[in-house]
Protein backbone atom coordinates (compact mmCIF):
# COMPACT_ATOMS: atom_id res chain seq x y z
CA UNK A 1 0.00 0.00 0.00
CA UNK A 2 1.40 3.34 -1.03
CA UNK A 3 1.81 6.25 1.33
CA UNK A 4 -0.74 8.28 -0.61
CA UNK A 5 -3.08 5.37 -1.30
CA UNK A 6 -6.42 6.75 -2.47
CA UNK A 7 -8.36 3.59 -1.63
CA UNK A 8 -11.59 3.10 -3.54
CA UNK A 9 -11.25 6.39 -5.41
CA UNK A 10 -10.47 6.24 -9.10
CA UNK A 11 -8.83 8.79 -11.40
CA UNK A 12 -9.59 9.72 -14.99
CA UNK A 13 -6.96 9.67 -17.71
CA UNK A 14 -8.30 13.03 -18.91
CA UNK A 15 -5.75 14.58 -16.48
CA UNK A 16 -2.64 13.48 -18.33
CA UNK A 17 -3.61 11.92 -21.67
CA UNK A 18 -2.34 14.91 -23.66
CA UNK A 19 1.10 14.51 -22.09
CA UNK A 20 1.52 10.91 -23.18
CA UNK A 21 1.58 8.85 -26.32
CA UNK A 22 2.30 5.54 -24.57
CA UNK A 23 -0.49 4.18 -22.40
CA UNK A 24 1.75 2.49 -19.82
CA UNK A 25 3.52 5.75 -18.94
CA UNK A 26 0.17 7.55 -18.62
CA UNK A 27 -1.22 4.94 -16.23
CA UNK A 28 2.03 4.77 -14.24
CA UNK A 29 1.90 8.52 -13.62
CA UNK A 30 -1.62 8.16 -12.20
CA UNK A 31 -0.61 5.12 -10.14
CA UNK A 32 2.21 7.15 -8.59
CA UNK A 33 -0.43 9.56 -7.24
CA UNK A 34 -1.73 6.66 -5.15
CA UNK A 35 -4.68 5.58 -7.27
CA UNK A 36 -5.25 1.85 -7.64
CA UNK A 37 -7.96 2.31 -10.26
CA UNK A 38 -8.44 4.47 -13.32
CA UNK A 39 -11.23 5.60 -15.57
CA UNK A 40 -10.17 5.19 -19.18
CA UNK A 41 -11.60 8.19 -20.97
CA UNK A 42 -12.80 8.59 -24.55
CA UNK A 43 -9.44 9.85 -25.85
CA UNK A 44 -7.64 6.60 -25.03
CA UNK A 45 -6.63 5.00 -28.33
CA UNK A 46 -6.30 1.35 -29.32
CA UNK A 47 -2.54 1.93 -29.59
CA UNK A 48 -2.42 3.06 -25.96
CA UNK A 49 -4.33 -0.04 -24.91
CA UNK A 50 -1.57 -2.30 -26.20
CA UNK A 51 0.56 -1.30 -23.20
CA UNK A 52 -2.30 -0.68 -20.74
CA UNK A 53 -3.93 -4.09 -21.10
CA UNK A 54 -0.86 -6.02 -19.83
CA UNK A 55 -0.87 -3.78 -16.73
CA UNK A 56 -4.52 -4.67 -16.12
CA UNK A 57 -3.82 -8.38 -16.64
CA UNK A 58 -0.89 -8.28 -14.21
CA UNK A 59 -3.05 -6.56 -11.59
CA UNK A 60 -0.90 -3.43 -11.55
CA UNK A 61 -3.95 -1.22 -12.10
CA UNK A 62 -7.70 -1.69 -11.90
CA UNK A 63 -10.30 -0.09 -14.13
CA UNK A 64 -13.35 1.42 -12.45
CA UNK A 65 -15.05 2.63 -15.62
CA UNK A 66 -14.63 3.43 -19.28
CA UNK A 67 -16.02 6.52 -20.95
CA UNK A 68 -18.02 6.05 -24.15
CA UNK A 69 -17.12 6.15 -26.94
CA UNK A 70 -14.21 3.85 -26.15
CA UNK A 71 -11.59 3.48 -27.42
CA UNK A 72 -11.26 6.81 -29.21
CA UNK A 73 -13.43 7.34 -32.29
CA UNK A 74 -12.21 10.30 -34.39
CA UNK A 75 -15.58 10.82 -36.15
CA UNK A 76 -17.21 13.90 -34.52
CA UNK A 77 -20.67 12.43 -35.19
CA UNK A 78 -19.91 9.97 -32.39
CA UNK A 79 -17.81 12.24 -30.23
CA UNK A 80 -18.63 13.56 -26.79
CA UNK A 81 -20.62 16.55 -28.06
CA UNK A 82 -23.09 15.12 -30.55
CA UNK A 83 -26.65 13.83 -30.84
CA UNK A 84 -25.32 10.25 -30.38
CA UNK A 85 -28.10 8.02 -28.98
CA UNK A 86 -30.71 10.56 -30.03
CA UNK A 87 -30.00 10.46 -33.76
CA UNK A 88 -33.17 10.48 -35.84
CA UNK A 89 -31.20 8.96 -38.73
CA UNK A 90 -31.48 5.21 -38.14
CA UNK A 91 -28.10 4.32 -39.60
CA UNK A 92 -26.34 6.81 -37.35
CA UNK A 93 -28.40 5.76 -34.33
CA UNK A 94 -27.50 2.10 -34.85
CA UNK A 95 -23.84 3.02 -35.19
CA UNK A 96 -24.02 4.91 -31.89
CA UNK A 97 -25.65 1.88 -30.27
CA UNK A 98 -22.93 -0.47 -31.51
CA UNK A 99 -20.20 1.86 -30.27
CA UNK A 100 -21.76 1.94 -26.79
CA UNK A 101 -22.11 -1.85 -26.72
CA UNK A 102 -18.46 -1.99 -27.77
CA UNK A 103 -17.52 0.28 -24.87
CA UNK A 104 -19.41 -2.06 -22.53
CA UNK A 105 -17.49 -5.04 -23.92
CA UNK A 106 -14.20 -3.34 -23.06
CA UNK A 107 -15.49 -2.42 -19.60
CA UNK A 108 -16.56 -6.01 -18.94
CA UNK A 109 -13.23 -7.37 -20.19
CA UNK A 110 -11.30 -5.06 -17.86
CA UNK A 111 -13.47 -5.81 -14.82
CA UNK A 112 -14.90 -2.27 -14.77
CA UNK A 113 -18.21 -1.64 -13.08
CA UNK A 114 -19.67 0.94 -15.41
CA UNK A 115 -19.67 2.87 -18.65
CA UNK A 116 -19.98 6.67 -18.57
CA UNK A 117 -22.43 7.75 -21.27
CA UNK A 118 -23.00 11.10 -22.95
CA UNK A 119 -26.55 10.35 -24.18
CA UNK A 120 -26.93 13.18 -26.69
CA UNK A 121 -28.11 16.72 -27.05
CA UNK A 122 -30.73 19.01 -28.50
CA UNK A 123 -29.09 20.24 -31.73
CA UNK A 124 -28.93 23.92 -30.85
CA UNK A 125 -25.76 25.58 -32.21
CA UNK A 126 -22.86 25.73 -29.79
CA UNK A 127 -22.63 29.47 -30.47
CA UNK A 128 -25.86 29.92 -28.49
CA UNK A 129 -24.43 28.33 -25.33
CA UNK A 130 -21.20 30.30 -25.78
CA UNK A 131 -23.19 33.53 -25.98
CA UNK A 132 -25.06 32.60 -22.81
CA UNK A 133 -21.79 31.90 -21.01
CA UNK A 134 -20.38 35.23 -22.15
CA UNK A 135 -23.48 37.09 -20.95
CA UNK A 136 -23.28 35.24 -17.63
CA UNK A 137 -19.70 36.47 -17.18
CA UNK A 138 -20.23 40.01 -18.48
CA UNK A 139 -23.75 40.91 -17.32
CA UNK A 140 -24.60 38.41 -14.59
CA UNK A 141 -27.36 35.82 -14.23
CA UNK A 142 -30.02 38.32 -13.07
CA UNK A 143 -29.34 40.89 -15.78
CA UNK A 144 -32.17 41.65 -18.27
CA UNK A 145 -29.92 40.71 -21.20
CA UNK A 146 -29.09 37.31 -19.73
CA UNK A 147 -32.66 36.59 -18.63
CA UNK A 148 -34.04 37.43 -22.06
CA UNK A 149 -31.51 35.27 -23.89
CA UNK A 150 -31.90 32.44 -21.38
CA UNK A 151 -35.70 32.40 -21.60
CA UNK A 152 -35.45 32.30 -25.40
CA UNK A 153 -33.01 29.39 -25.16
CA UNK A 154 -35.15 27.41 -22.70
CA UNK A 155 -38.25 27.82 -24.86
CA UNK A 156 -36.33 26.53 -27.86
CA UNK A 157 -34.81 23.63 -25.92
CA UNK A 158 -38.12 22.52 -24.44
CA UNK A 159 -39.79 22.59 -27.85
CA UNK A 160 -37.22 20.14 -29.23
CA UNK A 161 -36.04 17.98 -26.34
CA UNK A 162 -38.86 15.44 -25.94
CA UNK A 163 -38.23 13.68 -29.25
CA UNK A 164 -34.52 13.33 -28.54
CA UNK A 165 -35.14 12.03 -25.02
CA UNK A 166 -37.48 9.38 -26.41
CA UNK A 167 -34.89 8.33 -28.98
CA UNK A 168 -32.29 8.06 -26.21
CA UNK A 169 -34.63 5.83 -24.19
CA UNK A 170 -35.19 3.64 -27.24
CA UNK A 171 -31.45 3.41 -27.91
CA UNK A 172 -30.51 2.62 -24.31
CA UNK A 173 -33.15 -0.10 -24.22
CA UNK A 174 -31.55 -1.70 -27.28
CA UNK A 175 -28.08 -1.31 -25.77
CA UNK A 176 -29.13 -3.00 -22.54
CA UNK A 177 -30.78 -5.87 -24.39
CA UNK A 178 -27.67 -6.46 -26.48
CA UNK A 179 -25.40 -6.18 -23.43
CA UNK A 180 -27.52 -8.71 -21.55
CA UNK A 181 -27.44 -11.11 -24.51
CA UNK A 182 -23.63 -10.87 -24.50
CA UNK A 183 -23.44 -11.44 -20.72
CA UNK A 184 -21.91 -8.02 -20.06
CA UNK A 185 -22.18 -7.22 -16.37
CA UNK A 186 -21.77 -3.44 -16.37
CA UNK A 187 -23.99 -0.48 -15.59
CA UNK A 188 -24.56 2.52 -17.81
CA UNK A 189 -24.39 5.95 -16.20
CA UNK A 190 -25.91 8.84 -18.17
CA UNK A 191 -23.77 11.82 -17.35
CA UNK A 192 -24.80 15.33 -16.37
CA UNK A 193 -23.29 17.53 -19.05
CA UNK A 194 -21.40 20.80 -19.34
CA UNK A 195 -23.50 22.68 -21.92
CA UNK A 196 -27.16 23.59 -21.48
CA UNK A 197 -28.32 22.13 -24.81
CA UNK A 198 -26.96 18.72 -23.82
CA UNK A 199 -29.11 15.92 -22.43
CA UNK A 200 -29.92 15.14 -19.67
CA UNK A 201 -31.24 17.74 -17.30
CA UNK A 202 -31.96 16.09 -13.96
CA UNK A 203 -35.66 15.90 -14.87
CA UNK A 204 -34.76 14.25 -18.19
CA UNK A 205 -32.47 11.82 -16.36
CA UNK A 206 -35.37 10.84 -14.13
CA UNK A 207 -37.62 10.31 -17.17
CA UNK A 208 -35.02 8.12 -18.89
CA UNK A 209 -34.25 6.02 -15.81
CA UNK A 210 -37.92 5.54 -14.97
CA UNK A 211 -38.70 4.45 -18.54
CA UNK A 212 -35.90 1.86 -18.31
CA UNK A 213 -36.77 0.61 -14.82
CA UNK A 214 -35.07 -2.71 -14.19
CA UNK A 215 -32.34 -2.05 -16.75
CA UNK A 216 -28.74 -1.34 -15.63
CA UNK A 217 -29.13 2.39 -16.32
CA UNK A 218 -28.70 5.17 -13.78
CA UNK A 219 -27.23 8.63 -13.51
CA UNK A 220 -23.54 9.47 -13.62
CA UNK A 221 -23.47 12.60 -11.50
CA UNK A 222 -20.71 14.87 -12.71
CA UNK A 223 -20.56 17.33 -9.85
CA UNK A 224 -18.70 20.09 -11.70
CA UNK A 225 -20.99 19.98 -14.72
CA UNK A 226 -24.06 20.01 -12.48
CA UNK A 227 -22.72 23.07 -10.66
CA UNK A 228 -22.25 24.86 -13.98
CA UNK A 229 -25.79 24.06 -15.15
CA UNK A 230 -27.15 25.21 -11.80
CA UNK A 231 -25.30 28.51 -12.16
CA UNK A 232 -26.71 29.04 -15.64
CA UNK A 233 -30.23 28.24 -14.39
CA UNK A 234 -30.94 24.89 -16.08
CA UNK A 235 -31.76 22.99 -12.87
CA UNK A 236 -31.23 22.83 -9.11
CA UNK A 237 -28.14 20.63 -8.84
CA UNK A 238 -28.75 19.73 -5.20
CA UNK A 239 -32.51 19.87 -4.68
CA UNK A 240 -33.44 17.95 -7.84
CA UNK A 241 -30.95 15.20 -7.04
CA UNK A 242 -32.94 14.09 -4.01
CA UNK A 243 -35.26 12.08 -6.23
CA UNK A 244 -32.31 10.42 -7.99
CA UNK A 245 -30.13 9.38 -5.06
CA UNK A 246 -31.03 5.70 -5.43
CA UNK A 247 -30.08 5.82 -9.12
CA UNK A 248 -26.49 7.06 -8.86
CA UNK A 249 -24.10 4.80 -10.76
CA UNK A 250 -21.01 6.94 -10.30
CA UNK A 251 -19.67 10.44 -9.82
CA UNK A 252 -17.06 12.66 -11.39
CA UNK A 253 -15.40 14.65 -8.64
CA UNK A 254 -14.28 18.16 -9.56
CA UNK A 255 -15.19 21.75 -8.76
CA UNK A 256 -15.74 24.82 -10.89
CA UNK A 257 -14.51 28.38 -10.85
CA UNK A 258 -17.37 30.33 -12.37
CA UNK A 259 -18.09 28.26 -15.48
CA UNK A 260 -14.59 26.74 -15.68
CA UNK A 261 -14.61 23.10 -14.58
CA UNK A 262 -12.30 20.20 -13.63
CA UNK A 263 -10.54 21.98 -10.76
CA UNK A 264 -9.57 20.32 -7.46
CA UNK A 265 -12.42 20.57 -4.91
CA UNK A 266 -11.78 23.06 -2.10
CA UNK A 267 -8.20 23.78 -3.20
CA UNK A 268 -8.73 26.02 -6.21
CA UNK A 269 -11.93 27.73 -5.08
CA UNK A 270 -10.54 28.22 -1.55
CA UNK A 271 -14.14 27.80 -0.40
CA UNK A 272 -14.17 25.22 2.38
CA UNK A 273 -17.96 24.78 2.44
CA UNK A 274 -19.60 25.17 -1.00
CA UNK A 275 -18.70 21.70 -2.30
CA UNK A 276 -20.04 20.05 0.89
CA UNK A 277 -23.52 20.00 -0.70
CA UNK A 278 -22.25 17.38 -3.19
CA UNK A 279 -20.76 14.99 -0.62
CA UNK A 280 -24.03 13.01 -0.22
CA UNK A 281 -23.93 12.18 -3.94
CA UNK A 282 -20.31 11.06 -3.65
CA UNK A 283 -21.18 8.87 -0.66
CA UNK A 284 -24.02 7.18 -2.53
CA UNK A 285 -22.00 6.47 -5.68
CA UNK A 286 -20.40 3.06 -5.98
CA UNK A 287 -17.83 4.42 -8.45
CA UNK A 288 -16.04 7.60 -7.40
CA UNK A 289 -13.75 9.16 -10.01
CA UNK A 290 -11.66 12.32 -9.89
CA UNK A 291 -11.92 14.03 -13.29
CA UNK A 292 -9.36 16.82 -13.16
CA UNK A 293 -7.69 19.03 -15.75
CA UNK A 294 -4.00 18.93 -16.54
CA UNK A 295 -3.41 22.23 -14.71
CA UNK A 296 -4.00 20.46 -11.38
CA UNK A 297 -0.64 19.55 -9.83
CA UNK A 298 0.09 16.38 -7.84
CA UNK A 299 0.40 18.42 -4.63
CA UNK A 300 -2.98 20.04 -5.27
CA UNK A 301 -4.55 16.65 -5.99
CA UNK A 302 -3.19 15.21 -2.75
CA UNK A 303 -4.36 18.24 -0.77
CA UNK A 304 -7.82 18.14 -2.32
CA UNK A 305 -8.21 14.42 -1.61
CA UNK A 306 -7.10 14.90 1.99
CA UNK A 307 -9.65 17.69 2.48
CA UNK A 308 -12.37 15.57 0.88
CA UNK A 309 -11.55 12.62 3.13
CA UNK A 310 -11.74 14.81 6.24
CA UNK A 311 -15.16 15.98 5.10
CA UNK A 312 -16.29 12.40 4.45
CA UNK A 313 -15.00 10.95 7.73
CA UNK A 314 -18.08 11.75 9.87
CA UNK A 315 -20.12 9.49 7.57
CA UNK A 316 -17.59 6.70 7.92
CA UNK A 317 -16.03 7.24 4.49
CA UNK A 318 -12.45 7.77 3.46
CA UNK A 319 -10.77 5.60 6.08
Amino acid sequence: MQQNDKGEYSFSTCWNIKRHQVGEAMIQEIHELGFRRVELNYNVTKEMLTSIEPMIERGEIGVSSVHNTFPHVPDPDYGTDSVLLGFQDETKRQRAIQLLVGSAEYAHRYGAESVVVHPGEVPIPESVSKELAQLYHDEGKVSPKYRSKWDEFVERREALSTGYVQQIIRSLDEVCNQAAAKGLHVRFGIETRSRPQQIPTLAEAKTIIKALQGAPVGIWYDTGHAIMMDRLGLYDSVGEMQGLMDDIVGVHIHETLGLSDHWCPYVHSQDMHFYDAYLPMIRRAKVKVYELKSACTPDEIHESHELLMKKMDPAGEGR
